[in-house]
């Protein structure tokens, strides 16, 4: 395997575009989550708040109808569509066009769900961000990753990865089996672990920042989001993917010496993220 890029600070301002004084909401994207099922409807909120903060003008989150109230009362910049099915997402009807759309966090796995899922994927054309049970569910039907967006962003972890790609001995054959894959299908794989690796094909990148502190519940759900939103300010699908894991990961690195690694949770991933562009921005925090 050849050495990766390594994504850092300086290497991320190549292409990091701030805000122009000018900006506003509607030029800014218009994002979409899926996600959410009964129980889960915590991966919708993660995922929706932190595609708003990682600089997105509009949000719509398209949830199960039981999350409803939470999610409006969670996120109030937040917009929100239900299906017409109380505990899962059965049918996938948006009332609008989006700059991009992440699938997946919480949204299960049942038969009905993976339904809708499969006539999403026929019908959209917008730039993708797969996750969590939406990874899970492509890993049974990869056939259907023909109607994908080129350039379409997996973000597995790595059993999520096992389940995609197969089974593997060393760590050069899980990068072999990755580079292979990421060509046959034309995605973007973000393996996420200690550290985080974006595979294109035959480029590979290795993230800088983060820690331990990150290995918390919805974590993963929050990078989803964040990638996401900033597919939908006009990032090019590789670009994002680089500027999220640098920012998610500096993130607890800003955050580490008032949360210690124990006490860290994805709400302060989203919490911090603003600190995190500063940093970037080489302000003071």
């Amino acid at each position: 395997m050849k050495a990766p890029v390594l994504i850092t600070k300086h290497y991320i301002l190549k292409f990091y575009k701030p805000p122009t004084p000018e900006t506003h909401k509607g030029i800014q994207g218009h994002a979409v989550t899926i996600a959410g099922s009964y129980g889960k409807i915590g991966a919708a909120v993660l995922s929706s708040k932190a595609a708003l903060k990682s600089g997105c003008g509009l949000v719509t989150a398209f949830i199960p109808k039981c999350g409803y109230q939470i999610m409006q009362v969670a996120i109030p910049e937040v917009m929100v569509v239900t299906d017409e099915y109380s505990n899962s997402i059965t049918n996938i009807n948006l009332p609008i066009v989006p700059q991009a759309i992440g699938i997946g966090p919480g949204i299960g796995q049942e038969p009905a769900t993976q339904k809708a899922m499969l006539q999403f994927l026929k019908n959209n054309k917008a730039p993708l961000v797969i996750d969590a049970d939406g990874l899970n569910i492509l890993s049974q039907n990869q056939s259907w990753m023909e109607f994908f967006p080129e350039k379409t962003i997996l973000t597995p972890h790595l059993k999520e990865l096992e389940r995609l790609i197969g089974n593997w001995n060393s760590d050069a054959e899980k990068f072999q089996k990755t580079i292979d894959f990421s060509k046959k299908n034309k995605v973007i794989i973000v393996m996420k672990g200690a550290p985080t690796f974006i595979i294109n094909q035959n480029k590979i990148f290795q993230n800088t920042t983060g820690n331990a502190a990150l290995a918390t519940a919805g974590s993963g759900d929050v990078l989803t989001g964040i990638i996401t939103g900033l597919l939908a300010q006009g990032y090019e699908p590789e670009q994002a993917a680089k500027l999220s894991v640098y920012l998610h990961g500096l993130t607890a690195d800003i955050a580490l010496p008032e949360t210690g690694y124990q006490s860290f949770t994805a709400s302060d991933i989203i919490q911090y993220l603003g600190k995190a562009f500063l940093k970037l921005e080489n302000q003071s925090i």
